[in-house]
Order: C-alpha cells, then sequence, then structure tokens
C-alpha cells in the first residue's frame, strides 16, 4: 500500500493510500527510516459486523462503515444537491518534507476536502481540512473535524477545566467506550475551556508515560472528543462548534476547519511541551527581544487617574528596573467606573486636558515604553457609539432600532457586532489614530465577557466574529510594525494558538495569588513557553482572594513567566524595596535561560511540594523553583530529585534565592540539609535518579536553585 510518511521529533505518521479513502495507519513513535508493507496492518473481520475491514480515515465516514463521530457533517439543500452522507475517494496528494496535502472527492455530493497536513521540525503536528461546495446547490456545513488515533495503551485521560481566577487546572477520568465530548459555547475560548486535551498510559505524568495530546488553536466555540469504538480503536480530535445555519456553502464558497495541534510523547508531558514549545519558538514572528519588566496600573489605581500619582508610579517604577508602564482602564470618555463609556475611544478631556501626553512624557522620558489597555470588542450601552449606532450591538435577531432584544448584559457590557463592517472600521480607525498620535509600543487588549447569543443578521455570529478579530488584530499589526499586543479576557478566557498567532503574550490570570498562579502557570505552560505567560507580581494581599504571602514566594512564582508587577509600589520601602529591587534583577539575569530553555517539570511524590525549571539548550545551567504549596504529611521532604540535566556533566546546585534575610520566614526547620549553605556537587545522573534532601520549607513558600555546569 502506497503511503505519506513524516518523520520529525521522535514521532511519525503515517497515511495509507490505497485509492480509496486515505487511512490513518499511525500517529506515535518513530518508526524508523523504512516502513514494511503496510498490508500487513488489515484488520479482522469479525462475526455480526461489515464484511469487509473498517478503515480509519482520515475524514471518518459512515459510507467506509466508521461508527463513531463522523468526521464531515452536512447536508445539500434542494432536489439537485439533496445528501447528507458523504463519501470521499482520493482525488490527489502530494508530499514534500514534512509536510502533505490530501484531496478527496465525492462527485455525487459535490465536495472537494483538502487536507494539509505538517510535522514540525519539533515534532508538532499541525493538521487542518478545507471543504468546498463543487456542486450546483448550497451545501449547508455542521461540523468538521481533525480526528487523529491514538495508542491501544491510552487509557487514561487528561484535560484541563477551570473557572474566572482559577483558570487551567487538570481533571482525569479512564477512557470508555463511547464518545467524551468537551463542548465550548463562550463565543470565546472559555475559562473552562482545556487548552489540552490528552490521552496516554495508566497514570502518565509530567516525565513519564505515552501521551497522546491535542489543541485546536482557535479562540471561538469549539468541541474536543475522545471516542472510543466498538472495535476497541480510540480516536481524538476537535472542531469549531458551529450554530445552525451558521456556515451555508454556497456553490463555489469553502471553509477551512481551525488548525489542529497535537504532540506525541514517550516521555510524559515534559515532551508535549518540548514539541509546542519548539514551534513556537521557531516562527519568525515569535518575540526575540529580551521580555521587559512591566508594570500595570491596575491594582495600584483602578479608575483614579490623576496625572501626579499616576507619574510618581512612573518614578517609582523606572527607579525599580521596570522597562514598560501600562495604562490600564479608565482613561477614555465617561469611563469613571465600568458601566460607561466603553466603545468611546477617545482621551477624556476632562481627565487629561493635554490628552495622554504628559504621562506618556513622563514614562518614556524615563527609558521606559508606554503600553495601553484597550477592550476593542465590548460596548457599555451607556456609552456615545451604542447610542449612535445600536444596530452595531450583536443580538439574537437583526437589529434595526434601540429596541431590539439584547442578550443579557455582563459586567455591563454588550458586543459590537465586528462582522459589520462599518463597526469593524470605525474600531479600527479609533484604535490606528492613537497609535498614530501617542508612541504605543504595547496594547493590553480585553475582552470581559463571554458571547451569549452571539449574533450577525440574525444567524450566529461567533465564527464571523472570530474572524474579524482576528482581521482586525492583523491590520493593526500590519499598519504598526513592532506593535506588541497582550491577549486578556477577563485573565485567561482566551488562552489559544488562534490568538496566539496575532499576540506577543496571554494574560494568564486576574488572579495574582502566588499560590493560585502556581497551578495556574504550570498547566499554561503545558502548551504555551513562559515568554508569552504573563506573570506579576501583585500587593502582599492579594485582590481576589485576600490570602497574604511574602514576597519571595510572589517573585519566585511571576520569575517564570513574562515577569511584572501590578501593584501601587510607591508605598514599597526599606528593606522591602532593596528586596523587590533584587527580585527585578534575577529576572533580568536569567529571563534569557527562563525564555529559551527546556521546561522540566519533576514528577514530586509528596503532592504538597512541586519542583520545576528550565534547562538550558546545551545543558550547561538551569534554574529550578522548590515549591510548598500545602503542609506535607512527612517531618521533612528528603530526597528530591532535580530531572533534566545532562548525565554525564558535573553540576554544582546552590540556592540563589531568597537571601538569608528572608530564611527566617521560609524554612520551618531546627537545621538545613548540610549542602544547603555552601552548595553540591554531583553528576546530572546523579541528581536525576538520588537527588538532594530539601529543606522544610514553611507552606506557601518557595526557594530557586541555580545549577551550573562545572
Amino acid at each position: 500500500m502506497p503511503a505519506i510518511y513524516l518523520r520529525q521529533g521522535r514521532t511519525s505518521l503515517v497515511i495509507g493510500l490505497d485509492g480509496g479513502a486515505p487511512q490513518l495507519l499511525h500517529w506515535g513513535a518513530d518508526l524508523g527510516p523504512e516502513l514494511p508493507d503496510l498490508a500487513i496492518l488489515g484488520d479482522a473481520v469479525p462475526h455480526s459486523a461489515l464484511d469487509v475491514p473498517v478503515p480509519l480515515g482520515l475524514v471518518p465516514q459512515a459510507s467506509d462503515g466508521w461508527r463513531g463521530r463522523p468526521g464531515l457533517r452536512g447536508h445539500g439543500t434542494g432536489a439537485s444537491g439533496a445528501g447528507f452522507s458523504p463519501r470521499l475517494r482520493l482525488e490527489a496528494w502530494s508530499q514534500s518534507g514534512g509536510e502533505a496535502r490530501i484531496e478527496q472527492l465525492d462527485a455525487d455530493l459535490g465536495l472537494a476536502v483538502v487536507t494539509t497536513v505538517t510535522l514540525h521540525a519539533g515534532g508538532l503536528l499541525e493538521v487542518s481540512h478545507g471543504v468546498e461546495n463543487r456542486g450546483g446547490a448550497d451545501f449547508a456545513l455542521d461540523g468538521l473535524a481533525v480526528t487523529l488515533p491514538a495508542g491501544r495503551d491510552a487509557t487514561e485521560i487528561l484535560d484541563l477545566t477551570g473557572r474566572w481566577c482559577r483558570e487551567r487546572h487538570p481533571q482525569r477520568r479512564p477512557v470508555g467506550q463511547g464518545t467524551w465530548v468537551r463542548s465550548g459555547r463562550h463565543g470565546r475560548t472559555g475559562h473552562d475551556a482545556s487548552l489540552l486535551l490528552a490521552v496516554g498510559t495508566p497514570g502518565f505524568g509530567n516525565r513519564h508515560g505515552k501521551v497522546w495530546a491535542a489543541h485546536l488553536g482557535w479562540s471561538g466555540d469549539h468541541e474536543q472528543f475522545v471516542d472510543t469504538v466498538a472495535d476497541g480503536r480510540t480516536v481524538m480530535g476537535a472542531e469549531e462548534l458551529l450554530g445552525s445555519g451558521e456556515v451555508v456553502l454556497a456553490p463555489g464558497e469553502s471553509y477551512v476547519t481551525p488548525p489542529c495541534f497535537a504532540a506525541y510523547s514517550d516521555r510524559g508531558l515534559d515532551g508535549i511541551s518540548e514539541a509546542f514549545h519548539h514551534w513556537f519558538r521557531a516562527r519568525s514572528r515569535h518575540p526575540s527581544t529580551p521580555r521587559p519588566v512591566v508594570l500595570n496600573v491596575w491594582e495600584a489605581v483602578y479608575f483614579d487617574h490623576r496625572l501626579d500619582v499616576l507619574t510618581e508610579l512612573a518614578e517609582s517604577a523606572a527607579e525599580l528596573g521596570v522597562e514598560r508602564f501600562v495604562l490600564d482602564d479608565g482613561w477614555f470618555h465617561h469611563r469613571r467606573n465600568d458601566s460607561a463609556g466603553l466603545g468611546d475611544w477617545y482621551v477624556d478631556g476632562d481627565v487629561w486636558p493635554q490628552g495622554l501626553h504628559p504621562l506618556v512624557e513622563a514614562v518614556t522620558s524615563r527609558g521606559m515604553q508606554f503600553g495601553l489597555w484597550v477592550e476593542p470588542e465590548m460596548a457599555n450601552v451607556d456609552s456615545d457609539v451604542a447610542r449612535a449606532h445600536p444596530d452595531w450591538i450583536a443580538g439574537p435577531v437583526a437589529r434595526h432600532d434601540a429596541g431590539s432584544r439584547l442578550p443579557l448584559p455582563w459586567r455591563h457590557q454588550q458586543v459590537l457586532d465586528l462582522a459589520n463592517p462599518d463597526a469593524w472600521q470605525y474600531i479600527f480607525d479609533r484604535l490606528n489614530a492613537l497609535l498614530d498620535e501617542y508612541p504605543i509600543s504595547y496594547l493590553k487588549w480585553d475582552q470581559n465577557r463571554d458571547l451569549a447569543e452571539m449574533g450577525h443578521d440574525g444567524r450566529p455570529g461567533v465564527h464571523r466574529q472570530t474572524l474579524a478579530v482576528y482581521r482586525l488584530l492583523d491590520a493593526l499589526k500590519a499598519a504598526h510594525p513592532g506593535l506588541e499586543i497582550e491577549s486578556c479576557s477577563s485573565g485567561g478566557a482566551r488562552v489559544d494558538l488562534g490568538i496566539l498567532e496575532r499576540t506577543d503574550r496571554i494574560w494568564a490570570s486576574d488572579c495574582n495569588d502566588a499560590l493560585e498562579r502556581q497551578a495556574i502557570q504550570r498547566w499554561t505552560s503545558v502548551v504555551v513557553p513562559p515568554e508569552l505567560v504573563g506573570s506579576h507580581i501583585g500587593p502582599g494581599t492579594s485582590h481576589t482572594t485576600g490570602r497574604t504571602h511574602d514576597l519571595s514566594f510572589r517573585a519566585a512564582t511571576a520569575l517564570f513567566g513574562h515577569f511584572g508587577m501590578e501593584w501601587d509600589i510607591r508605598g514599597v520601602a526599606g528593606a522591602g524595596r532593596e528586596e523587590l529591587r533584587g527580585a527585578v534583577e534575577l529576572y533580568k539575569k536569567h529571563r534569557g535561560l527562563i525564555h529559551s530553555g527546556t521546561m522540566v517539570r519533576a514528577d514530586v511524590p509528596d503532592p504538597s511540594l512541586m519542583l520545576h525549571g528550565v534547562v538550558a539548550g546545551d545543558g550547561t545551567r538551569a534554574l529550578f523553583a522548590l515549591v510548598a504549596v500545602a503542609t506535607s504529611y512527612a517531618e521533612q521532604p528528603g530526597r528530591v530529585a532535580i530531572p533534566g540535566l545532562d548525565p554525564e556533566l558535573q553540576y554544582r546546585v546552590a540556592l540563589c534565592y531568597p537571601g538569608p534575610d528572608a530564611a527566617g520566614a521560609t524554612f520551618m526547620q531546627a537545621a538545613a540539609p548540610a549542602w544547603l549553605a555552601g552548595g553540591a556537587v554531583a553528576s546530572g545522573r546523579f541528581l536525576a535518579e538520588v537527588g538532594l534532601p530539601m529543606p522544610v520549607l514553611n507552606p506557601e513558600h518557595a526557594i530557586l536553585l541555580e545549577v551550573t555546569a562545572r
């Protein structure tokens, strides 16, 4: 049987081409340079079943006998285009290096499906389908999914869930017969969305087990699924979740799925992260300059915008080593609270009689970049734009006047219908004017509500809205080269590779509580590398949880991301200010390593402890954090393994943060392990297999270990 065979990064994919429907024969471990005759893979035919073996098609379909979730769903309309069950057959294919293109055709339905497959150098698989209506009648598309096979030994599912300020927490369940589906109907990715859907061998962890994992690069409604059919095969996949009648293809029209990104690892979840991070960092548009230290002013001043206060903040920030100063919500017309003004993107002359120029000058004259908060996709009903253009507000029916029914409010907001060309142009023009007038190097782009009942001209509109937002981001970037944009969506409700193709970092959560952030950042970074994950030191007592933490714990947590502060730092003085300045310097010293190295997450048996870090590509340096997230059942941690280093090299391991002044608060012990005072020297193999005895940490405290090859 002829086949497409792709090999990269310890992974391979085999697509069989026997003249019928292309078959997914293998995705997983690298099979080496040569394949056997694939005829040996023909399955048995059981009793009380179809009379021929049932293949797993590249687009699974009932016409081939597949009784699981179909890959393409829809129906032709009108007498000349009636039909609902496609019978796609191979029409053409090509392969060049790690890329392949496969075209299938159903001449009776008049449908062509073109699949593009790329196995990137680091082992990340990217798959998308495009369907074109080549018939003479409309085709109502209900869904088009990317489906991939998992191994028979994949018997456990891991995905992520959450809520506002508690995004991306893991949950596990066994694989069972039938279909398990996660649907996202938020109109955006969602706080509870699973950034990653994984299936693997029982108990797979950070550093062990086989794992097959997938992510849909899409910022709108979506579904992810695991499907185990009666013959025992398990597949996984994802698709855009389309509303009723949302996509109807007229003759000659086409639809392309969002890309599905997938990775296989025989080394646990860290191998999955390696594949995703390698892909991100290989992009030409990936940030290439050191990620600047940020001060965002939200938790410092909220809506109380006064030039003298903000100038003092800028002066205090510059003195601490801040490199980017971001003015948050409250600078535009009528915006004294969150109930009015959203959508009126003009600087408020009452608050800023000279515009933002005096503040921008105060910031840039001190050597910092100036950033600005915007929320372009939303509007308050109490705004000039909503009063002037009620037809721009998206809703369940085609809008003609101010009396049309609106979706329920969320934070006093409604959604601007950016699929409306006039609304899109207004937003582009206003943001473009701001970027022309002021030297704004960074936009914090927020989106603070779900798109419930998102409509356009009386039909579901999430698909069009998502594409319109993508066009808006692309157009602003094209008009202003060098502009960086952060994707914030009530914190972490829009974290996906669709939005990250157009932005330069995400805000992982509105929660700056360091304990909450340990889990949020750990599971965000399973896909997204730390340089793209905004992580800030907040006030001593968290704005969102009321929990109080030492500065050392907050700093050690924020360090493993794109570091910054969100806090009125004017009041930080004395020893506390020196410690904060030291944390900024620590980030600047290690950010090159953190933002380029290989992420390592240890499998620590004690659930009260986490050990994570980053190892340089050449294995000569590393930085690890030992974190106590709770009290332990044991009196002492004992030896904790430090994995991920070169087993043949000798390393020196030394405590580098916090310093001796914080030791009393950090440790809960009569005496520290002997090595902690002067460091320890051991091989990478010894550190991974035996480890080092660790100090007894107070709960919700952390230490940093610097590891250097000798």
